[in-house]
């Protein structure tokens, strides 16, 4: 089980991702831009998006650092901008985390299937806490 830090950028997160990799001496991981994401004909992509980063990850010391851009249009608030990321390969144990954190908070996206993971939601908790949920399978490690 992971729970990995999640940061959100306003249209920097790749020099956010270089610089922190160069700080503690690893590789830049993946990096995946909204560009390269399939298309749904039904929501254009605006141009303005499509070299923002989608994710993007290292690892520093056994634990992953997650990154996107905040999607055009979205709000962005410095210092505000941290989510918490429940990454698991159980499906059963991600539907019960997520149903249980719900409760109180807002759901941001409800859990589906996207194409990067079986299984993907995110939700506000009563706390004011951001979360993300994902199943990680063997293609496509979160």
């Amino acid at each position: 089980m992971a729970i990995n830090v999640y940061f959100n950028f306003d249209g920097n997160t790749r020099e956010a991702v270089e610089f922190y990799a160069d700080v503690f001496g690893v590789p830049v991981g993946q990096i995946m831009t909204f560009g390269q994401a399939p298309q749904d004909p039904n929501y254009p992509l605006p141009e303005e998006a499509k070299d923002l980063i989608m994710h993007a990850r290292i690892e520093v010391a056994g634990t992953r650092l997650m990154f996107s851009d905040t999607f055009p249009g979205m709000p962005f608030v410095k210092g505000n901008n941290v989510t918490l990321a429940l990454v698991l390969k159980d499906k059963e144990a991600v539907e019960s985390a997520f149903h249980k954190l719900k409760v109180g908070g807002n759901i941001t996206m409800e859990l589906q299937e996207t194409f990067w993971s079986p299984m993907y939601g995110a939700l506000e908790d009563k706390f004011g806490i951001q979360w993300q949920f994902n199943v990680e399978t063997e293609d496509n490690p979160a």
